[in-house]
């Protein structure tokens, strides 16, 4: 592959493909975006904002994900504003946004993706050591003030847990924008559940950018050089070059040591932090957000949560402002009273807008914990323990059974993390439950929201294969259960387990009149009005209600023994519940 080239243009001094040597000897390709310098010629010294990723540095994010670019400019007209926009990408700052407020950006392809060959391997040891690598060299360049910070959405921000547990000395700062964490629970295998959203994703996003696609992948809008590198390889080399992404997780049913290599060390992650997290994006990301920010070891950390897409506010002025605010008191010491700010940022959700608000920590310290049980004699959820034993059976592939409150008699706020206790038993081995919040209008018409991914999202969603029902007392709350997935317990036909659900984390200002819906099923949501029409140029499968998050592997999920009967069992000694995080008025 040549040398890198250098030029000046969009008032930006920009090398393209600059090499870096990784420790084993490979060179990854990075683009590299400067300020221009001063007119003595004096070209500075400058803070970075550093990404690593799979997504092809030189793919427009215009011609990589037009139906979301579409959307998102039409919509949010300040994200195309004051930028030619030759230069935006998927998941990652606009240089022509941050390098005149005096950064250097940098974008590195990921190792097999790109222009940067190798041998493609998600979230692995190898990935993680070249992430490492990368932030060293760049916090020694002769452009660079030694100080690096991280930033981008998704993967861009999901691997910069895993690099910070390794404590680069260059690393100053992350700003982890819907980032999962823990490969197990956060995206893999939801309570213990394989979901099929990475081999769906490798296929539609990675393999799409392959290093060795050459001429048969895109050419940049920006240079005309080819976005996937001068080599045309052939389909098998390019299979050599990848691992079997989907197949491996698969192969992977426990939280063992493949899942560990690809979750963070919380307590070495130590430096400023500021952990942006989505209400909407159940199946994938805000777990690792929340977990990141109350477990990681980082004194200066702070948590925002917003709403709307997946990509969206990171582009925003909204977003945009937050994130410079944070860095530029980081990796430039600013004193501009970031540092004073909330550690908590909500945009609380309501059912027609966001309203900002800041508390103090994560859960919210006033909190009222709030316990409803279920009642099966008339399906609803109340404030008193059921007085007699009751069961309750459903079919697993259908639609289970619903557990209503009566019309609130006030406007409630939820915001925080939920969870269930239930006890139930099956008529095969296991059992998967699949557990839905909602909340419904005095029509009886379900509210759902544009969610990180799917346009009809519900409030919240948990998840728990019964033979993986075994708890960590350790790491366990009584808000937010946390399972070792490390043994199958399997069940005998008829037995009865207890069960504690985690739900993940959401916000929601139900008005008066409205009512809150437990959902208790054996397969993935999906909203009453859903069509197969609505889709997403990078998806495989029509958005339903869970995006492409769903759990319909049946490797995973044999018929003959989730196509079951499972019955919830109540009673005194048996009071099964969903917790709610009830945020009292002030």
């Amino acid at each position: 592959m040549p040398d890198s080239v250098s030029e000046i243009r969009d008032a930006m001094r920009i090398a393209w493909d600059v090499p870096i040597e990784m420790d084993d000897g490979l060179i990854l390709r990075a683009d590299v975006f400067l300020p221009i310098g001063n007119e003595d010629g004096d070209e500075g010294r400058y803070p970075v904002i550093l990404s690593y990723g799979p997504y092809a540095k030189g793919l427009a994010f215009q011609d990589g994900y037009p139906s979301a670019w579409e959307r998102m400019a039409e919509e949010h007209p300040d994200v195309p504003a004051n930028s030619s926009n030759l230069y935006q990408a998927w998941e990652v700052v606009d240089p022509e946004k941050w390098v005149p407020e005096g950064y250097a950006v940098v974008r590195v392809d990921s190792r097999g993706c790109g222009r940067s060959p190798g041998y493609i391997n998600h979230f692995s040891a190898r990935e993680t050591q070249d992430f490492y690598d990368c932030i060293e060299w760049a916090g020694k360049q002769p452009w660079s003030n030694g100080r690096v910070g991280l930033n981008g959405i998704s993967y861009y921000g999901s691997n910069q847990w895993h690099v910070a547990s390794k404590r680069p000395p260059h690393l100053a700062a992350l700003c982890i924008w819907e980032g999962a964490a823990d490969w197990y629970r956060d995206m893999t295998h939801h309570g213990g559940i394989l979901c099929t959203f990475w081999a769906n994703w490798y296929d539609m996003q990675v393999r799409t950018v392959q290093y060795g696609l050459g001429e048969n992948g895109p050419r940049s809008r920006v240079h005309g050089d080819l976005v996937c590198g001068p080599e045309t390889l052939s389909e098998e080399e390019l299979a050599a070059n990848r691992c079997a992404f989907g197949d491996e997780i698969c192969a992977h049913p426990m939280d063992d040591a493949y899942h560990r290599e690809r979750s963070p060390i919380w307590e070495n992650i130590d430096v400023p932090l500021l952990s942006s997290a989505n209400w909407g994006g159940q199946g994938l990301h805000p777990r690792g957000n929340f977990e990141g920010f109350v477990q990681s070891a980082s004194k200066d950390k702070w948590l925002e949560v917003h709403g709307i897409e997946h990509w969206t506010e990171f582009y925003t002025d909204y977003g945009r402002e937050i994130q410079l605010k944070f860095f530029d008191h980081f990796l430039k010491g600013e004193d501009n009273g970031w540092d004073k700010s909330p550690r908590v940022q909500l945009l609380v959700r309501h059912t027609d807008e966001f309203v900002p608000r800041g508390e103090e920590d994560w859960p919210i310290p006033h909190t009222e914990w709030t316990t409803l049980y279920l009642h099966p004699g008339d399906m609803s959820l109340r404030p008193e323990p059921p007085a007699e034993g009751a069961s309750l059976d459903y079919a697993a592939m259908g639609d289970g059974v619903f557990f209503s409150t009566p019309p609130l008699d006030e406007d409630t706020e939820i915001t925080g993390p939920l969870a269930a206790k239930l006890w139930a038993s099956s008529s095969t081995e296991d059992a998967d439950l699949f557990l839905v919040v909602g909340v419904y209008d005095p029509d009886g018409e379900e509210v759902v929201f544009q969610g990180a991914i799917d346009p009809h999202t519900p409030v919240a969603q948990g998840w728990l294969r019964a033979s993986h029902r075994k708890l960590d007392p350790d790491l366990s709350e009584p808000y937010r259960p946390y399972h070792t997935h490390d043994e199958k317990q399997s069940l005998q036909p008829g037995e009865v387990v207890e069960l504690d659900v985690e739900i993940w984390p959401t916000s929601i200002v139900v008005p008066k009149g409205y009512t809150i819906r437990l959902n208790v099923r054996g397969g993935d949501y999906e909203w009453a009005g859903a069509t197969d029409g609505e889709r997403l140029s990078n998806f495989k499968n029509a958005l339903t209600g869970c995006g492409p998050f769903l759990h319909d592997d049946p490797r995973d999920r044999p018929p003959e023994i989730f196509d079951n009967t499972v019955t919830l069992h109540t009673g005194p000694d048996r009071a099964a519940y969903l917790l709610l995080p009830v945020i009292p008025k002030k």
